[in-house]
C-alpha cells in the first residue's frame, strides 16, 4: 500500500495526534460548546452526523442538517472536522459540507461489499480516510477494507483501534486485544495507527489510562470523545468525557520516543533483551515438556476408553492455575487466557494422539 506519513499531511504535526469531540452531533448549540473550548488543544474535531445502532429507536443522528450547523461554524473559526461514512451518499455529502476527515466504522468494516462501494465514491479524491478495526477481532478484513481505499488510489489512510467485541463481561466494553493493532503496524510501519480509548473502555475513568497505554505502544493518535454535558448526552453517554477533563487528559498524556538514542540506554536494553530471549527459550522448553506429558495421557486414556475432555479436571486447572498466576503477579485475564490456549492446544494433541492410534490398528486388522 501508498501511504503517506502523518507530517505530509497534517500541517505541524506533532505527536500525539488528537482528535476529539462529541459522539453524536445533536444540535447547533451543542455542536458549539463542546468544539470551541478544545479547538486550539487537538488536531481534528470529530462529530458523529449518522449513527448506526444495534437496534431501531436508539437516537441515529441529524443527519444532514448536522453538516450544515458544521460549515456554518467553521465560517467563523478554522478547524479540521471528521465524521463517519458508512454509505456513498454519507460521502457525497460529507465532500459537499466540506468535511475534512471521514473515518470508517466497525460495523462498515466488517462487509467488503460496503468497504468496495465507499472506496469506489471515494476513487480519486485526496481526502484522508481513518478506517476502524472490525466489531470481532479479524486482522484480514482490517487489512482488507485499507487495501481496498489504497488501491482506490486513497494515499492518506490511517488505522483506528476501538477494540474488539467478545461475549465474555470483562473490564473493558470491547477487549483491546492489543496483538492485533500491533501485527497490523508491523506488516504496514507507515500506516498511521490511531486509538478509541472511548470505544474500547466505555466508561470514562478509563480514557486516560487506555490513551497512555496506547502511547506507550507508539501509537502515532488518540480519537476521544468529548461532549459539553456528557452525562446528558444522546448516544454513548458514560463514555464521553467533557471538554475540560479532554484538556486535563491532553495536557497529562506523554508520548514516547520510537527508538533509543544514548548508547548507555542501548546497552542496558541489550541486556534485557537478551534475557527475556533467555526467558522465552526456557518458556517454550517448558511447553514443549507439557505437550509431550499430554501426548502420554491422551495414549493412557485411549487405552482404557476415557474421554479426551473431563470438565472436572479442566475446572480444577483452571482454578488452581489462576491462583498460581494470582501469587506471581500475573494479570488474571492474561492468566486465564494463556490457560484457553494451552487448553486447545491439549484437547487438539490428545485427539491427534486418538486417530493416529485408532488408524494404526485400523492398519494391523487388514
Amino acid at each position: 500500500m501508498q501511504i503517506r506519513e502523518l507530517k505530509d499531511w497534517i500541517i505541524d504535526y506533532k505527536k500525539p495526534l488528537v482528535i476529539a469531540g462529541p459522539c453524536s452531533v445533536e444540535s447547533e448549540e451543542q455542536l458549539r460548546k463542546s468544539v470551541l473550548p478544545i479547538i486550539d488543544h487537538v488536531d481534528i474535531l470529530r462529530g458523529g452526523i449518522w449513527k448506526p445502532r444495534t437496534r431501531p429507536g436508539s437516537f441515529e443522528g441529524v443527519g444532514e442538517k448536522g453538516l450544515q450547523w458544521m460549515s456554518s461554524l467553521k465560517k467563523e473559526v478554522s478547524f479540521k472536522f471528521a465524521t463517519e461514512v458508512a454509505t456513498p451518499k454519507h460521502v457525497e455529502l460529507a465532500l459537499k459540507y466540506g468535511v475534512d476527515v471521514l473515518w470508517i466504522g466497525a460495523r462498515t468494516t466488517v462487509n467488503p461489499f460496503n468497504v468496495s462501494e465507499l472506496a469506489s465514491a471515494l476513487q480519486g479524491i485526496d481526502i484522508p480516510v481513518f478506517v476502524k478495526n472490525p466489531i470481532h477481532p479479524e486482522l484480514s478484513l482490517w487489512k482488507g477494507a485499507l487495501e481496498r481505499f489504497s488501491k482506490a488510489g486513497i494515499t492518506k489512510l490511517g488505522a483506528i483501534h476501538r477494540g474488539f467485541h467478545t461475549y465474555e463481561k470483562k473490564k473493558y466494553r470491547n477487549a483491546p486485544f492489543w496483538q492485533i493493532p500491533l501485527e497490523l503496524k508491523s506488516e504496514f510501519p507507515q500506516l498511521p495507527l490511531i486509538c478509541d480509548p472511548s470505544h474500547i473502555g466505555g466508561t470514562r475513568d478509563l480514557i486516560e489510562p487506555l490513551a497512555q497505554r496506547a502511547l506507550d505502544l507508539d501509537y502515532d493518535g488518540v480519537m476521544i470523545e468529548a461532549h459539553t454535558d456528557p452525562t446528558h448526552a444522546l448516544s454513548d453517554a458514560e463514555q464521553q468525557v467533557s471538554t475540560s477533563t479532554l484538556l486535563e487528559i491532553v495536557s497529562n498524556l506523554k508520548p514516547r520516543d520510537a527508538s533509543f538514542t544514548e548508547k548507555s540506554y542501548l546497552d542496558q536494553l541489550e541486556v534485557i533483551r537478551e534475557k527475556i530471549d533467555q526467558a522465552d527459550r526456557e518458556l517454550l522448553e517448558a511447553i514443549a515438556v507439557r505437550m509431550s506429558l499430554v501426548e502420554k495421557i491422551g495414549e493412557f486414556k485411549k487405552e482404557n476408553n476415557v474421554a479426551i475432555f473431563q470438565i472436572s479436571r479442566w475446572k480444577e486447572i483452571f482454578k488452581s492455575r489462576s491462583e498460581w498466576g494470582k501469587q506471581l503477579n500475573l494479570d488474571d485475564e492474561f492468566t486465564v487466557d494463556l490457560l484457553r490456549l494451552l487448553h486447545q492446544q491439549s484437547v487438539k494433541k490428545q485427539t491427534e494422539v486418538f486417530n493416529m492410534i485408532e488408524d494404526e490398528q485400523n492398519h494391523s486388522n487388514e
